[in-house]
């Protein structure tokens, strides 16, 4: 499989956490004569990344000239501030990618910079609850998503290497406009983790004054809640950057909270059951996805 990786031996990851990471080890297992060069603002991240052989060697922006590959896995307002300047010092060779949560603000923030061609906006439909260098896994990429925005700025070759090296991790492609990918993205896992948040903040609040609760606490609980332990500085910036979007869901889902209250308060547990009963067609649509 070491063919996947052609012409990218030298590989930069900008952020070493969960997809950071997993992505390394996912390249490496592909073709472990990649070199992987880890930058960031951390040592002690660095450091850890190196223990868990997730990177090879250290390194800093100044060295990314030197890139064939560079992955850019850092919270999204940073990596709207930092792409300009990652674009800066790359060599004409060299492609960058992102894997931010958000997209259009991404694209919009190099869509005039002489080096758009070699960037590639992307984002792997795929993660856990964790972060960090110890929260990198294999094969966290297949069979998942990966959402390819604005391919054609792209230049064709830095195209074709990177799919067939997504193509190698497991990853199937689906392309789309930065401004519909925020707005559906904006459903199906923004809308997800701030219930999940606020569930958690619910029973936390409870919990103050009935110590038992999460004694009683199921797995149904504890799956609901699990996006409740993400990181707050990964996802305080998705939701600046996508808030238009994420109000608008949340209006949607509020006033369906509304709704099922009011059928309760008024003993209609028949539209109770209905509302239910048809929910459950999510079955159907989830099949073979999740």
């Amino acid at each position: 499989m070491a063919g996947v990786c052609s012409g990218m031996k030298q590989i930069y990851a900008i952020g070493i956490g969960l997809i950071g990471g997993s992505l390394a080890k996912d390249i490496k297992r592909l073709d472990p004569e990649v070199v992987i060069h880890g930058i960031s603002r951390k040592e002690a991240t660095l450091n850890e990344a190196l223990a868990l052989n997730l990177i090879d060697k250290k390194a800093t922006l100044d060295d990314i000239h030197k890139a064939d590959l560079v992955i850019v896995s850092i919270p999204v307002d940073a990596t709207v501030a930092l792409l300009p300047t990652i674009l800066d010092k790359i060599s004409d060779h060299t492609l960058v990618v992102d894997a931010g949560s958000t997209k259009e603000a991404i694209c919009k923030s190099v869509e005039d910079h002489p080096k758009r061609r070699n960037f590639l906006a992307m984002h792997p439909i795929a993660g856990t609850e964790f972060s960090g260098p110890s929260a990198a896994i294999d094969n966290l990429f297949l069979g998942k998503t990966n959402i390819i925005c604005e391919v054609e700025k792209t230049a064709f070759k830095l195209q074709e290497k990177a799919l067939k090296l997504f193509e190698g991790i497991g990853m199937r492609m689906r392309y789309m406009h930065p401004v519909a990918h925020d707005k559906h993205i904006a459903y199906v896992s923004h809308l997800s983790h701030i219930s999940s948040f606020m569930l958690g903040k619910t029973v936390i609040e409870k919990e103050k004054n009935e110590r038992d609760i999460f004694d009683m606490a199921s797995s149904g609980f504890a799956s609901t809640v699990r996006l409740a332990k993400s990181s707050p500085e990964m996802w305080t910036p998705i939701f600046k950057q996508n808030k238009d979007n994420v109000i608008e869901t949340l209006e949607e889902y509020i006033n369906n909270l509304i709704q099922f209250k009011a059928l309760m308060e008024g003993d209609n547990f028949e539209a109770v059951f209905k509302e239910m009963k048809d929910t459950n067609h999510i079955r159907d649509i989830l099949n073979g996805i999740i």
